[in-house]
């Protein structure tokens, strides 16, 4: 059977979603929607030559296109337009002649029933309403649409005779006797596949029974199933990853969360109720740039299945990465670092590939060895975990773990070699007194192991200007920056030399050190 695909049905069900929630409306689009170019261009040609041009399009053009007007939309809605599109996304022709909904219509809801079919293993909104009575049977309204598949999850289903030939239009005499004799009070109970078998004989073809369902669903309320599909849009990526999270067998599922949460900083009291219906998915989702990226849909152009084929990937990565780790002789926290450090790379390098396509588990895993050797190189030129650490904010480290330049490695040599002479000339004997004057604010900022944040770059404070000189020293090593420094902290240490002489004169404050 020829199923839409890729980028095209994803717009397909988007385009549907709309003309779902908005069916009530669609055949009252205003005039002036869409008639400036198109009344003096496409208007003035006669219905049957649109229709010859329109022909050309998909089923996405095609709806857009008559979205713009009342015309447009009469004119799209033309079953000779729409006749082809069945049979190419379908498998079956569609028989105009004999179906009482138009082939528009038959379009529509064919794909709304297909598309949530497909999702029915992590679809609980469609579970309510298939599962919902067993061992009774569900509404007639969805127990109708199954006779479409051939391998239907349900157990099966318990009906009476004639509410067999009504559903499916399976004569009660093509029941095998045995059946009948063994049918508890003129009700029989047959596996899904064989009601799908008896539909095909009985009609002697698929196409047949296609349009014997659609015939039986012309007089019914549709908007149950459009408000299903429409949830389905807004609802996927967050059914399918909690069904993927939770859903796996139980050494899987404690594997799972092991390498999920494994060196990851997060709050204990919100994993605690894992897997339970108290459980914050979201959270979990953020925890992971993958994962964040899956539960907003923008892994392999939107599309579900393969979305969550890459988060799949991705943690048997993270599987592989952590027991490699593991068998080296590192202690806990630079195994911790290795593996954020390696994620974080790995999330940069195919951030946009996993926005376009499937990523491959081979993929990751090669991306993930390249970046581990590069950040096992930066800890090197760190020398140790303090300065590990200090430097993971600088734009050199990461230009390096994207690029593996050494001239970013030297950048970073070179900014911690800058950091040093800071350090050793606020701790010169002769500076001592300085030591003393400065707040401990500004001290700390001169101090080897202070981090310099995006944040205290900004404002006019005496902190935040001495900040901007210091950044301005260790990026660029220019000397003035530096002589500025000195000049600032000397500066400010008179002042406050100025300010305890001041209290000291007033009887208020000996002078430090005196």
């Amino acid at each position: 059977m020829a199923l839409l695909n890729g980028r095209w049905e994803r717009e397909l069900q988007e385009q549907i979603s709309l003309l779902s929630a908005g069916s009530a409306e669609s055949s009252e689009q205003p005039e002036h929607l869409g008639t400036g170019l198109t009344r003096i261009g496409l208007l003035h040609l006669s219905d049957e030559v649109l229709i010859l041009i329109l022909r050309q399009l998909d089923p996405v053009s095609l709806l857009r296109v008559g979205s713009t007007c009342r015309t447009m939309f009469r004119i799209c809605s033309c079953s000779s337009l729409w006749t082809p599109h069945f049979q190419a996304s379908f498998g079956v022709p569609f028989a105009a002649a004999t179906c009482s909904v138009s082939a528009k219509d038959g379009f529509r809801l064919i794909f709304m029933w297909r598309t949530l079919y497909k999702s029915l293993h992590f679809n609980r909104s469609l579970q309510e309403k298939l599962f919902a009575e067993i061992p009774f049977p569900p509404d007639k309204y969805w127990i109708q649409w199954l006779v479409l598949e051939e391998t239907v999850p349900l157990p099966p289903v318990r009906l009476a005779f004639g509410e067999i030939e009504t559903l499916w239009g399976i004569q009660t005499d093509l029941l095998e006797r045995k059946e009948q004799e063994t049918a508890d009070e003129g009700t029989l109970t047959l596996e899904w596949s064989e009601l799908h078998r008896r539909a095909l004989q009985q009609h002697g073809s698929l196409a047949v029974v296609f349009q014997h369902v659609l015939n039986q669903h012309e007089p019914s309320d549709h908007r149950e199933l459009e408000d299903l599909f429409y949830q389905y849009r807004r609802h996927r990526f967050h059914w399918f990853f909690s069904y993927w999270l939770f859903r796996q067998p139980a050494p899987l599922d404690r594997q799972l969360r092991t390498i999920y949460l494994q060196w990851r900083p997060h709050s204990r009291r919100k994993v605690s109720s894992w897997g339970s219906a108290l459980c914050d998915v979201r959270y979990l989702a953020s925890l992971h740039q993958v994962t964040a990226d899956y539960w907003r849909g923008r892994l392999a152009c939107g599309d579900e299945a393969a979305g969550i084929q890459t988060v799949e990937n991705y943690f048997s990565m993270c599987k592989s990465l952590v027991a490699w780790i593991l068998g080296r002789g590192w202690g806990g926290l630079k195994r911790k670092k290795v593996y954020e450090d390696t994620l974080r790379g790995v999330y940069r390098l195919l951030r946009r590939e996993m926005l376009d396509s499937l990523v491959e588990r081979d993929r990751f895993w090669q991306v993930a060895k390249m970046q581990m050797c590069r950040v096992c190189t930066l800890a090197e030129t760190a020398i140790n975990y303090v300065n590990w650490k200090m430097i993971e904010t600088l734009p050199y480290y990461k230009l390096y773990l994207v690029s593996g330049n050494v001239i970013y490695l030297q950048h970073v040599q070179s900014f911690l070699s800058r950091k040093r002479l800071v350090h050793d000339w606020i701790h010169l004997e002769e500076n001592s007194w300085l030591r003393c004057l400065l707040s401990d604010e500004l001290y700390r900022l001169l101090e080897y192991d202070t981090k310099i944040t995006q944040d205290g770059l900004h404002g006019d404070s005496v902190s935040a200007q001495l900040t901007r000189v210091l950044w301005l020293y260790l990026h660029s090593g220019q000397q003035l920056y530096m002589e500025a420094l000195k000049a600032m902290a000397l500066q400010c240490a008179h002042a406050s030399l100025g300010y305890y002489a001041a209290l000291a004169a007033g009887g208020l404050l000996p002078l430090p050190g005196w």
